[in-house]
């Protein structure tokens, strides 16, 4: 049985992960609320709040599984906020301490990889290593509010940079999108809520991408298009094509991480295409990516709604399934936070 604890951000999250039968139980707190009235995330708050929602978290933890049954507990170690990240490890190193129970640090980016994988355990865990065998070599597209990314998995699942953004992040790039038209926090949902009622048409912005050959991407450029125009409209003219607006910006970030990640797949001889993190949610994008994967002839995986964002579930999931690749620092006590830790 794997505790794991998460406090990268702005939720605090536990989970327990028996390998034979996949997670027993997910406990999460989240932020949104508090952080909505500033239009994104408070660092000091945000720790502040891991801090008072630690302990009543873990007691519904234990109330399902006791403590005596955990034989490991895992931690989010990086990247993240510093200060949300020492909550975490801090609890962590004395549930350890307290139970008398080994202790591994995480790395969030590289649970995120794993995390469209879960599903696929879930289904037959005793099968799994042999399922999974067969979904490799994979590539993998996450795509969250600091990152985005693409990454191949392969036979022996380690894990490979193949391309990053040179500047914002795709979610970023919704966020700040948001922002601009006037909507609230988190950014990315609201875009989404309304481009289902605009024409994607409307408004040609640039499709985000850095040099056609590369596989790297570049979001930058499309806020300031979208600023640009916004400039050019009466304040009534962007209230009533606000939808129109949200549908051609949202396009344009899609379209970018589809027309990246169908290059990737013609370039490598993969078996599955796996999509994760926070903006893994977007629907678009989701059907964009299975449509891709199907020309291709390749299995698509996503990350379950739940474990996009920030989650124990992914973490406990990768101390197991990610123990041999170096994602898992088993440095126990002596464990250290890493902010900027890097996906490989």
């Amino acid at each position: 049985m794997i505790l794991a604890l998460e406090s990268s951000c702005d939720e605090t999250a536990l989970a327990v992960f028996d390998p034979t039968c996949g997670l027993v139980g997910e406990w999460v707190h989240s932020q949104i609320a508090l952080h909505e009235v500033y239009g994104g995330v408070v660092p000091d708050l945000a720790s502040r709040e891991h801090l008072k929602n630690f302990g009543p978290l873990l007691h519904r933890a234990v109330a399902a599984v006791p403590a005596a049954q955990v034989t490991q507990l895992a931690v989010t170690r990086g990247p993240g906020l510093a200060a949300c990240l020492a909550m975490g490890l801090a609890t962590a190193k004395s549930l350890s301490l307290a139970w008398g129970v080994p202790l591994v640090g995480v790395n969030h980016l590289r649970a995120h990889a794993f995390s469209p994988f879960i599903s696929l355990h879930a289904a037959d865990p005793a099968r799994f290593d042999a399922e999974m065998g067969k979904r490799l070599p994979h590539l993998g597209l996450l795509v969250s509010g600091g990152n985005t990314a693409l990454f191949s998995i392969d036979a022996q699942r380690r894990i490979r940079l193949l391309a990053s953004t040179l500047d914002d992040a795709a979610g970023e790039a919704l966020d700040k999108g948001s922002k601009l038209l006037g909507l609230g926090y988190p950014g990315g949902p609201q875009v989404e809520r309304l481009a289902r009622t605009g024409n994607a048409r409307a408004y040609a912005f640039p499709k985000a991408v850095a040099q056609r050959s590369s596989l790297d991407f570049s979001f930058s450029g499309l806020k300031t298009s979208l600023r640009y125009q916004l400039e050019k409209m009466p304040l009534a003219e962007v209230e009533g094509r606000r939808a129109d607006l949200c549908a051609s910006y949202q396009r344009a970030v899609v379209d970018a991480l589809v027309r990246k990640t169908r290059l990737a797949l013609e370039r490598g001889a993969y078996r599955s295409l796996g999509l994760s993190g926070g903006v893994a949610n977007n629907q678009l994008l989701q059907a964009e990516l299975e449509l891709v994967a199907r020309k291709q002839g390749v299995v698509f995986y996503r990350a379950l709604s739940q474990h996009t964002g920030d989650n124990a579930g992914m973490i406990a999931f990768a101390a197991w399934a990610d123990r041999e690749q170096g994602g898992v620092d088993a440095s126990g006590y002596a464990l250290e936070i890493s902010p900027s830790l890097p996906l490989a």
